[in-house]
């Protein structure tokens, strides 16, 4: 899963990690590691993160098609 979180963070007035993390209630070093694709977010977080932003969830995170197809086909 890959997201977009950090050029949302710069659209949005150059949000600090700091501040986003502050905005969810988690760690700085939270919003890093699911910056960073180490991390996946639970689904209540995703949500915050998205309505912190004001857009939604696909706006935000991505699951690459290749992927998806990839598992369907090997099940």
């Amino acid at each position: 899963m890959t997201n977009s979180i950090r050029s949302l963070r710069f659209a949005h007035g150059e949000m600090t990690q700091a501040q986003l993390a502050e905005r969810i209630g988690v760690t700085r070093q939270t919003v890093i590691a699911i910056e960073k694709g180490r991390y996946s977010p639970s689904l209540d977080m995703a949500f915050q993160i998205a309505r912190v932003f004001k857009v939604s969830l696909e706006e935000v995170f991505q699951y690459p098609d290749g992927e998806s197809d990839q598992k369907e086909t090997s099940q």
